[in-house]
């Protein structure tokens, strides 16, 4: 069979130009914006990206290693330009973790007859270009002066045109930080060695216990009854879609008719759950944490079994993140209950007999997280029963290109009507045992979510540079009588702390505590959201 003969130091300009031409839309499309006032600035910019990515292909440009060096870097940028150019991501270290932390059904929803054929096209065809040709290749002496030359004279393009353009691009690079962040497949390859490191130093970490001397100080109000905290770790909400935040179509009719104390100015620790689930049970605030000390350190859930409380994980999602390793945890997913459970996800309401059975045999002080599928895109059709298709048409695909936007909306509004339900439905249980038990729950949104505002969508974008669609989060509370009772809590007061000002997941650790009367040395009064509301007020 015929075969074309290309010369090594020509592949590897054509692989370079087409890298950086045909998979780099959005870095492109951000540099024309962004230096629009300053058309020279850009075509020296097309020339020294061109400098720059012939100068790092060349490098590799050896007999047996050119050819696989250049399809591992066609299929890792055609991948991550469909995810960049579709959804405006940025893929950074976080990212990279959320997709190594991933389950096959959430990856599943990702990986669409769209993606197969993007990959088929501009990874696929050029792979299968490479694969035909034969590169001819220089002696050993001529092929290494040949590339020094070509490396060095790159460089020197490259160094030339930086200078003589620092003032412009320092000044752009320095205003929009999602410059360099959208280089392609430089990011996302330096993203994953970073984690990659990353995470063989945190295989080591072995968690610090905290709060030993954590006890459970005496009910007030003479309550005796066991006393039980429903955490729900909410996914994928944002408070700009939620009624009781101000948004006009009425997300949370269930909710407003239920007595719940809703915090409307509340901030996320992350814009990922990998970041924030694993943040927000911290003893850590936003500005300490990171990945390593939340391994590092244990947790609130187990300051609470410390202290004596029994303290269990149900999730519905991709994880604890770690959080609940030394309490008892349970993957609803993994059941693939027929009832609920569709191609390895489940809708929430597969916690709710779990929970009736778990409320009834309660016998003493008790805490449960519940961690939501909640509104997990793309696929937010998929999140709600049909009877909650109430604003329509809706988005039935996980192809959001496929949507306008009014119907991408639609489905997630549908979505968190149904976590509205699925939260007004824990309430009335609670509620219904108030007479053996004390019940409470506490509800915080993981991160929030970005519909297509500016073009961007879904979340994960690095946090300084993420929207507040995707870190203004739902945040809100209910507590039977005897629940309030036992804090010494006084409900006027709750009602107007909550609007007082901002909030945040840095309360969410020591608030949960103080829901549970728990004392100990890791309790900061300061950022819990209940202690200037309670008769024995911590200074």
């Amino acid at each position: 069979m015929f075969r074309p003969v290309i010369g090594s130091g020509t592949l590897s300009a054509l692989g370079a130009l087409y890298l950086l031409f045909f998979l780099n839309r959005t870095f492109w499309s951000k540099i024309h914006t962004y230096l629009s006032p300053y058309p020279v600035a850009i075509t020296a910019l097309y020339v020294a990206m061109s400098a720059l990515f012939i100068a790092m292909i060349t490098i590799f440009s050896v007999k047996y290693l050119i050819k696989p060096f250049l399809a591992s870097l066609i299929v890792i940028a055609a991948s991550a330009s469909w995810f960049i150019d579709r959804f405006s991501v940025i893929v950074d270290s976080d990212m990279v973790r959320n997709v190594f932390e991933t389950t096959p059904a959430e990856a599943g929803n990702l990986l669409t007859w769209g993606f197969v054929s993007y990959m088929a096209m501009f990874a696929g065809l050029p792979i299968l270009f490479l694969a035909l040709v034969r590169v001819r290749h220089r002696s050993f002496p001529q092929k290494l002066m040949r590339n020094t030359v070509t490396v060095l004279g790159c460089v020197a393009i490259v160094g030339f045109i930086g200078f003589a353009n620092s003032k412009t691009f320092t000044t752009a690079i320095r205003q929009h930080r999602d410059i360099v962040k959208s280089i392609n497949p430089l990011t996302p390859i330096s993203s994953t060695v970073h984690y990659l490191t990353q995470a063989g130093h945190e295989a080591k970490i072995i968690a610090e216990p905290i709060g030993l001397d954590a006890k459970v100080m005496a009910s007030a109000g003479g309550v005796r009854k066991p006393r039980v905290t429903v955490i729900v770790a909410g996914e994928t909400a944002r408070a700009a879609n939620f009624s009781l935040n101000g948004y006009a179509r009425d997300t949370n009719p269930e909710l407003a008719k239920r007595d719940i104390v809703y915090f409307p100015n509340t901030s996320s620790c992350g814009t990922a759950t990998a970041t924030s689930i694993p943040c927000m049970f911290s003893k850590f605030t936003r500005a300490e944490y990171t990945h390593a000390k939340g391994l590092a350190n244990e947790n609130v859930m187990d300051v609470l079994s410390h202290a004596g409380i029994s303290a269990t994980w149900w999730d519905n999602n991709t994880g604890s993140k770690a959080v609940a390793d030394r309490i008892d945890f349970t993957d609803l997913a993994a059941t693939n209950d027929p009832r609920f459970c569709t191609g390895g996800e489940c809708k929430d309401e597969i916690f709710m007999e779990r929970l009736d059975k778990w409320l009834d045999s309660i016998t003493k002080d008790s805490v449960v997280v519940l961690h939501q599928m909640g509104s997990h895109g793309p696929t937010y059709y998929l999140r709600y029963p049909q009877e909650f298709k109430k604003f329509t048409p809706d988005c039935e695909t996980a192809e959001l290109a496929n949507c306008t936007d009014a119907q991408i909306v639609n489905s997630y509004d549908n979505s968190l009507l149904y976590t509205d339900h699925f939260l007004a439905t824990i309430i009335d249980k609670l509620k219904a045992r108030s007479d053996k038990l004390a019940t409470g729950m506490i509800y915080a949104s993981d991160h929030g979510e970005s519909l297509g505002e500016n073009g961007l969508y879904l979340h994960g974008t690095p946090y300084l540079l993420a929207p507040d669609q995707q870190t203004h989060v739902p945040f809100l509370v209910w507590f039977d009588n005897d629940f309030a009772k036992s804090m010494g809590l006084d409900r006027a007061c709750m009602a107007k702390e909550a609007t007082a000002g901002a909030h945040s997941h840095d309360n969410f650790f020591h608030s949960i505590l103080s829901m549970m009367n728990v004392q100990t040395s890791v309790y900061d009064p300061k950022l819990d959201i209940f202690n200037r509301c309670r008769s024995n007020q911590v200074s």
